[in-house]
């Protein structure tokens, strides 16, 4: 195996070829001398050949340095335009060569992990870009820098987002759809209309930090199939627990009525006949009340609309710490009053609950654009997390010790069938808004 040639370093080189010049420049004054020049004639004799022999010496051993100097500044300008691709040559053994080799090889790395990351955003486009969930990034200024193709055919038609403001695209959107986008809620929960099918979404939003700048990102997530599978799961849940009350409450009846048998043959127990059927009346007024809370939800009629006061509306609605944030709508609304009283009154009284019965219950009623009216309470409670408001309208779900679960999902039953649309927006720590849009007559 050859050995590799010793190193001379780029001053050692210098240092000898000076050296070799102040020799030369000695040896030239020795020989003037001996001639019989006076001392300073021979010394000038001994540097004027010494000296342009080692400005050129040095010039022969700088220009290699300046070549790499401007080599490597050209690299490192094309480095700074992202180009990585520049790379320089050099067989020197020195302090020059090393710097080229160390200038390839910073290239080198830096062109392989920029390589990488262009694969990494790739396959992150193109996840992105198939994802059923719609994303939408904006900046700052609430202007669009990236929809993907989910986010296009929600809110555009399939049409370009990019560089669009963020508040033109949410005014061409249904008003639920509006009014959750421009709550600034973390999280809400709105169902539209699309033709002839119904969709519920969820939305999430949330700020960072990017280059400095402040930027939102916005998902809108259909929820549609995963609540029809949750309420499928709900429902048999439900079957399972019907059926177990049936069950506790038909075998003591059955027991019971065994012994009124034998009662009737035996006059002489004729006295236990009266706790026997009290017994069973017991029994079944408990399976009356249990069933006629499952059924009251499935059983909600047809609203009878009317045209509605809003001031004679809410003086009916039984007295809850509620405070008004805008003066009632001149024009009457179009509604059942009956059903709507039992929305209000549910929903102001989950609204207290929220607070432990202490926080401050805002209501809204306004005209909304289309004749309708827009009813919103909202309270300062702790909120819900991204879970619970996914599955609130879910019919039994609840998180109330005790609680039936039914409270949400029939005001949203009862707003749906006046036609309307019913939304939640959460800020957990902050509060919860319910909105009700009930369209005009």
């Amino acid at each position: 195996m050859r050995e590799r040639r010793r190193k001379l370093s780029l001053a050692g080189r210098v240092a000898a070829w000076s050296a070799l010049a102040v020799v030369l420049a000695a040896a030239v004054a020795a020989v003037a001398g001996a001639l019989g020049l006076p001392p300073w004639a021979a010394a000038l004799a001994g540097v004027l050949p010494a000296l342009p022999l080692a400005a050129w010496g040095v010039g022969r051993l700088l220009a290699p340095l300046q070549r790499a100097i401007r080599g490597v500044s050209d690299g490192i300008r094309s480095f700074h335009d992202r180009d990585f691709s520049v790379r320089l040559t050099s067989s020197r053994d020195d302090e020059l060569g090393d710097l080229v080799r160390l200038y390839n090889r910073v290239g080198e790395v830096l062109q392989e992990e920029r390589q990488a990351i262009r694969q990494r955003e790739l396959l992150l486009a193109t996840a992105l870009e198939r994802s059923p969930v719609a994303i939408l990034l904006l900046n700052s200024l609430e202007r669009v820098l990236y929809a993907n193709l989910e986010a296009r055919q929600l809110l555009l038609g399939g049409g370009r987002l990019e560089g669009l403001s963020f508040a033109e695209i949410r005014d061409g959107c249904p008003e639920a759809m509006q009014e959750v986008l421009a709550s600034g809620a973390p999280d809400g929960l709105f169902t539209v209309t699309h033709g002839e099918a119904v969709e519920t979404y969820h939305l999430s939003r949330r700020s960072f930090q990017l280059n400095y700048r402040r930027h939102t990102l916005i998902l809108l997530r259909r929820l549609t199939g995963e609540l029809g599978r949750q309420e499928a799961e709900i429902w048999k849940k439900v079957i399972r627990i019907i059926s177990h009350e049936l069950n506790n409450s038909l075998a003591p009846v059955s027991s019971l009525v065994h012994s009124a048998q034998m009662i009737a043959a035996d006059p002489r127990h004729a006295h236990r006949a009266e706790e026997v059927f009290a017994g069973i009346r017991e029994r079944l007024d408990h399976l009356q009340r249990f069933i006629e809370g499952y059924a009251r939800f499935a059983r909600l009629p047809q609203p009878r609309k009317e045209e509605v006061a809003w001031g004679p509306f809410l003086e009916k609605v039984p007295e809850f710490p509620v405070r008004l944030a805008v003066p009632l709508p001149s024009a009457p609304g179009w509604f059942d009053p009956a059903q709507m009283q039992q929305v209000l009154v549910n929903l102001l009284k989950n609204a207290v609950e929220a607070g432990n019965g202490a926080a401050e219950v805002g209501l809204r009623i306004e005209a909304s654009r289309d004749g309708g009216a827009v009813l919103q309470v909202s309270d300062r409670g702790r909120g819900m997390d991204e879970e619970t408001l996914r599955q609130a309208l879910l019919p039994f779900y609840t998180t109330k010790p005790g609680g039936s679960g039914l409270g949400l999902p029939l005001c949203r039953e009862i707003v749906e069938a006046h036609g309307g649309k019913l939304s939640l927006q959460s800020r957990p720590g902050e509060g919860t808004v319910v909105t009700c849009w009930l369209p005009g007559r």
